[in-house]
């Protein structure tokens, strides 16, 4: 049976903690594993580590600290399908949708090894007389991640290659669901020849995540997981003197314009509400149709593809779903299912209950359809995180607007319409952080950056692209002026350059 422990300067370590918690297979309910929880003493030595690799690797230059993302880039591209397998063996999901996690992240450590021209600062020549100006941007010190289990690779990945290619050293606290990505990746940049101590992983609970949290020598603090924990991490992790992001949970919406495609919108709404059973922070979980001839029409094109939704393991490679990450998340998501019957949505497609031959111990769950769900319902409420579409008919463009801004979500949203007026006016005016014109899943290319609105994210900074570099770097700014001969005497009022 597989033992994943952490790594900690370079050397696989058991830690302190005799404490382990089972490691499942969620498409056979077989235990596969275990995995060694570290507490406060494990965050200690993993902080120590990567403090005695700081001064080297911070004074590295960008150009060399580069070349070891270039390497990494080349060893997961030559890996790709172990990754893969990696996350769907742990987590279930389909080794197609695994190797498209792998691709989302290739992207961030493609943009980290431009860090050269990100990490360029501004000059100015005389600013005043025989005086310049400059401004740079230094790395933090030790940063931490504290990773969901949805994404064990990609979100990781969104991280760790921005803090190191900025000259930071890192200590990753993944989810103990799905730990086994966590040390792949650690050997991935291992191989491509990182030093020992830039990167720690330490597994763990919540004794971890506190210990991270309140960690005087850790300088910045990245998350992703549920509204709850975020605040809770982004409150604590700040009253620690920390610089936080903490990107919490969803209700992304889809509107459904009249003059839309209605075939190209239902199978938008198949990927983006199914895709990775529904386990996504940008799923689409509320198809908003537009008028009650709109909200008929798509429901009838819904419902059969959803009934011939192919769920299966991820060894099958026919499979477009494959299980829930665990028993307990199957079974929550079917009380959501039921508070949602009880409270007046009609259940078009049930998912509950479903069996696999051959995997009678998985945790299945078929893809769910439910219709005339109401804005005061809890299925409409809160973030299922599951394989369920509601569908919440609007009268009007309106008032389908009012209702994605008056959701205390804002992560991501979509509109599907032909009306280019509409669009604009949709994009302009939606209090959401991540937009899709006819596009489902609005994730922005590494370039850009990710980054909810409202209670979805907790700190200034968005994920990757020039929000990282921001977030894992301090502005400074040098004002320099060299002796003329000339004296002038002593200045006591506020200094102008004029």
């Amino acid at each position: 049976m597989n033992r994943i422990e952490h790594i900690i300067g370079g050397e696989k370590t058991a830690g302190s903690s005799s404490n382990t918690q089972a490691v499942y297979n969620p498409a056979t309910g077989e235990q596969t594993g275990e995995v060694v929880l570290g507490a406060a003493a494990e965050i200690d030595a993993a902080v120590e580590a990567a403090m005695a690799a700081l001064p080297a690797w911070s004074k590295a230059s960008p150009v060399k600290r580069a070349k070891v993302m270039f390497s990494l880039r080349a060893v997961m591209l030559r890996r790709g399908d172990e990754i893969a397998s990696t996350i769907s063996a742990e987590h279930g999901k389909t080794h197609d949708d695994a190797l498209g996690e792998v691709t989302r992240a290739l992207e961030v450590v493609e943009y980290a090894a431009g860090i050269a021209s990100h990490l360029q600062g501004d000059f100015s020549r005389e600013v005043g007389p025989g005086i310049d100006t400059h401004s740079e941007r230094q790395a933090l010190g030790v940063c931490a991640g504290i990773t969901p289990f949805n994404f064990p690779a990609m979100v990781p990945l969104w991280m760790i290659p921005m803090a190191l290619a900025c000259g930071n050293t890192f200590v990753l606290k993944p989810s103990e669901r799905d730990p086994s990505m966590a040390n792949l990746i650690y050997d991935l940049f291992k191989e491509a020849g990182l030093p020992d101590g830039v990167l720690n992983v330490v597994h763990g609970g919540k004794d971890a995540v506190d210990a991270v949290l309140d960690h005087k020598d850790i300088q910045a603090v990245s998350f992703v997981g549920s509204t709850p924990i975020a605040e809770y991490v982004y409150t604590r992790g700040c009253a620690a003197g920390k610089r936080v992001q903490a990107l919490g949970g969803a209700k992304n919406h889809m509107i459904i314009m009249p003059d839309a495609d209605l075939d190209q919108a239902a199978d938008a709404l198949m990927g983006a509400g199914f895709g990775s059973a529904g386990e996504r922070c940008m799923a689409i979980s509320v198809a908003v149709p537009i008028g009650e001839g709109t909200a008929d029409a798509l429901v009838d094109k819904l419902k059969p593809r959803v009934e011939a939704l192919k769920i299966g393991p991820s060894t099958d490679s026919s499979a477009e779903m494959g299980p829930i990450i665990t028993a307990a998340s199957r079974d929550r998501i079917a009380a959501c299912i039921a508070n949602g019957e009880s409270e007046g949505a009609k259940v078009v497609v049930d998912g509950r209950g479903l069996k696999l031959q051959g995997y009678e111990n998985g945790y299945w769950m078929g893809g769910t359809l439910l219709d005339n769900v109401t804005k005061d319902m809890s299925v409409y409420k809160e973030e299922i995180f599951g394989p369920v579409l509601s569908v919440l008919r609007a009268k009007d463009y309106g008032e389908a607007v009012d209702l994605i801004n008056d959701h205390e979500y804002g992560n991501g949203t979509a509109i599907f319409t032909r009306d280019g007026d509409a669009a604009q006016d949709f994009a302009r005016r939606i209090q959401v952080g991540m937009v899709g014109i006819n596009v489902p899943i609005p994730v922005p290319v590494a370039y850009h950056s990710f980054g909810g609105w409202k209670r979805s994210i907790f700190g200034a900074h968005g994920m990757y692209g020039k929000e990282a570099v921001h977030f894992y770097t301090r502005l400074k700014t040098v004002t320099t002026r060299w002796p003329d001969g000339i004296r002038s005497g002593a200045q006591f009022n506020f200094p102008s350059m004029g």
